[in-house]
């Protein structure tokens, strides 16, 4: 499923959910949640990520 984000950059306020950091990463899930990441846990956690997410936004690349 791919859907358009409706908040796809990622500001100052948004923050890593594993440790504060700014976030890097927002992985939209298919349920409609959200988790966001800084790089080293994007990085660490990647794998997973690509496997959960419907959409991945990586500010990083700007790549969605």
């Amino acid at each position: 499923m791919t859907e358009a984000l409706t908040r796809p950059e990622l500001t100052a306020a948004d923050r890593c959910d594993r440790c504060g950091a700014a976030a890097a990463v927002r992985a939209v899930l298919p349920t409609g949640g959200e988790l966001l990441f800084c790089g080293h846990h994007a990085r660490a956690h990647s794998d997973r990520l690509e496997q959960m997410a419907a959409v991945l936004h990586d500010s990083r690349t700007d790549k969605a």
